[in-house]
């Protein structure tokens, strides 16, 4: 049977020939589990994808949810494919024993939820939400907060959002409107709209949690002034039963181009004067609190953008296989049998262009799930240190390279399918369509740049940057023990070496002071800088498909070959053309930011 959501060759190449995901059983926090236990949640998470999530993938797609009398109305396939999810604990699938988890290492959550967001992009985005606004709360509410919200969240009977967005705003969240006044009983008033809304109205939980971004009526401006509250769809009484309706009206829906399952929604606050919510936390540190959340979205989304990729890139491959057509350049005679596409050259260059991409990305979010699970777990202070530095200048880059090449791997398998791609009967075009949202969910390309090249490579000294450069090193250096990966090496070596003069330069213009024109380029810097990680961790891929290979296990040898062909693509026909992009930088090409608006 042909693999539709991820290949499981790739994924426990991953996980334990890569990633050693074994090694985490040595750690006290995991010492319950093993290779078999792992592998167990796998199974169970394909089997739980395939049966509940993929088979109305398209239903959901062709079947948006509607707006009838105030509330969200979806197709009846969501729910059981919801409580399914539920029931086998994936939830809670990091969670601890104690607090009704699976205890579960991070990589194994995400590895496992890798198969629902493959399946089903739309109809996993609800508990997605609801776990990482469960986090938040976890981390940050008061015990009260916890017992009264919390709980139920981890039950699964209750779930998720958050409300950011603003009509007027955008992505400029110091410009936010909603207010919140104190009330007598310690409670506040929220007055304001949220937009584009994931999750904030539907009929798959008890209650919806929506934690809303506001500002108190002393509040200094900007970002600073930023409050963080707790808004339930219904109150909450202290026994835990559900109490009358909030002031949360459901004003619509909006219609998107893909993920069409999902509800993106228009939320009133306050219309009536009553709409009731909670500080958490501290007044005015409400954005700091919502990073958590918006960081695990940002893996999150970078994830969904992998997954999507994955799907077409599976999808398209099969189709390659079994799709007669045409004959090889060489063949005289027009009578012979056409061949598979897939032995045209162009096809397998659009093959192992995606191959490359997904196949990459995949790594490194993988990877990202790995480093967090040293920053909680890590044998010691400086172990978890390292990790969250360099975890966190890599989110950006791990949440838009492949919001952006994995869309283009979709686009590909669009062309390999030919006229059949851009039809509805073909399921490539709904991906595509799903993943061009994601270039945008949780801050759009040029967003992450700018937090990736104005924030994030100067902070703590550039200790995440200094790291990776060594982690890199320290890659090329092992390679080295494989005289045929030389070919690949160097290209990545020569990269780094640029990038490292071209950072050094603009990091130096920032802190002189030369904001604007040091940052008018920063989505060029994102993408010379996310090659290099990818080509990074594809040079690792291949030092341990030469491993596997020397290992002598014959059935996995074209695995392995595919590994290293892909890993020569990558370095050898994508890294070098990041020059290009370093020389715009160095060169401190004003060519957009002086572009006038009347010269258009």
């Amino acid at each position: 049977m042909s693999e539709t959501l991820l290949s499981s060759r790739n994924l426990a190449f991953e996980l334990y020939e890569v990633l050693d995901a074994e090694a985490l059983t040595q750690r006290e926090r995991f010492a319950d589990h093993s290779r078999e236990t792992f592998d167990a949640a796998i199974t169970t998470a394909r089997t739980i994808a395939e049966k509940f999530f993929a088979p109305h993938n398209r239903k959901n797609d062709e079947n948006e949810p509607r707006y009838e009398n105030g509330e969200a109305v979806l197709i009846p396939e969501v729910k059981p494919a919801v409580d399914a999810f539920l029931e086998a604990g994936f939830l809670n699938a990091a969670r601890s024993f104690e607090a009704g988890g699976m205890q579960l290492p991070t990589l194994l959550s995400q590895a496992c939820f890798a198969h629902f967001q493959a399946a089903n992009a739309a109809s996993t985005s609800y508990p997605f939400l609801t776990m990482g606004a469960a986090n938040l709360i976890e981390n940050f509410g008061s015990d009260e907060q916890k017992r009264r919200f919390l709980q139920p969240m981890i039950e699964g009977r209750f779930f998720g959002t958050m409300a950011l967005t603003e009509p007027h705003a955008g992505s400029s969240l110091s410009d936010i409107r909603t207010r919140a006044e104190p009330a007598a009983d310690g409670s506040y008033r929220l007055r304001g709209n949220k937009i584009f809304i994931s999750g904030g109205d539907h009929p798959l939980s008890e209650n919806i949690i929506h934690l809303v971004l506001a500002k108190l009526p002393d509040a200094p401006p900007g970002v600073k002034g930023i409050s963080l509250f707790i808004v339930p769809k219904f109150m909450v009484n202290d026994d835990g039963s559900l109490g009358p309706r909030n002031d949360v009206l459901l004003a619509g829906l909006f219609h998107k181009m893909g993920w069409r399952g999902t509800t993106s929604t228009a939320l009133n606050f306050g219309d009536n004067g009553n709409c009731v919510g909670y500080l958490v936390g501290k007044p005015h540190q409400g954005l700091s609190y919502m990073f958590q959340m918006m960081n695990e979205a940002r893996i999150g989304v970078g994830m969904g953008a992998v997954m999507l990729g994955y799907a077409g890139y599976l999808y398209s491959l099969e189709y390659a296989r079994a799709r007669p057509q045409g004959r090889l350049p060489d063949s005289k005679n027009p009578g012979s049998a056409p061949v598979s596409i897939i032995q045209h050259a162009d096809v397998k260059r659009m093959l192992l262009t995606q191959k490359a991409y997904v196949e990459g990305s995949f790594d490194l979010g993988l990877y990202a799930a790995r480093l967090f699970d040293d920053t909680q777990t890590g044998e010691n202070e400086e172990q978890r240190k390292l990790a969250h530095e360099l975890l966190d200048l890599l989110t950006p880059v791990v949440k838009s390279w492949p919001s952006e090449f994995c869309l283009k791997a979709n686009e590909l398998a669009i062309q390999i399918l030919g006229g059949h791609g851009y039809t509805r009967e073909y399921p490539v075009e709904q991906y595509y369509r799903d993943n061009r949202l994601n270039p945008i969910h949780e801050g759009t390309h040029g967003i992450q740049s700018l937090d990736l090249l104005g924030r994030k490579l100067a902070q703590n000294g550039g200790a995440g940057l200094k790291q990776l450069i060594r982690l890199i090193a320290d890659t090329c250096q092992r390679s080295q023990e494989h005289g045929s990966l030389s070919t690949l090496r160097q290209p990545l070596e020569k990269l780094v070496a640029s990038l490292q003069v071209v950072t050094l330069e603009l990091l130096t213009d920032l802190a002189q002071g030369k904001v604007t024109a040091t940052l008018a380029n920063s989505a060029l810097y994102l993408k010379a800088f996310g090659h290099t990680v990818i080509g990074w961790r594809w040079l690792e891929q291949a030092i341990r498909a030469e491993e596997g290979m020397n290992k002598g296990v014959r059935a996995d040898h074209d695995f392995y070959r595919g590994k290293l062909q892909a890993a020569r693509y990558f370095l050898t026909w994508e890294v070098p053309c990041c020059h290009h992009d370093l020389a715009i930088l160095q060169a401190r090409d004003d060519v957009c930011l002086s572009m006038q608006d009347s010269w258009f």
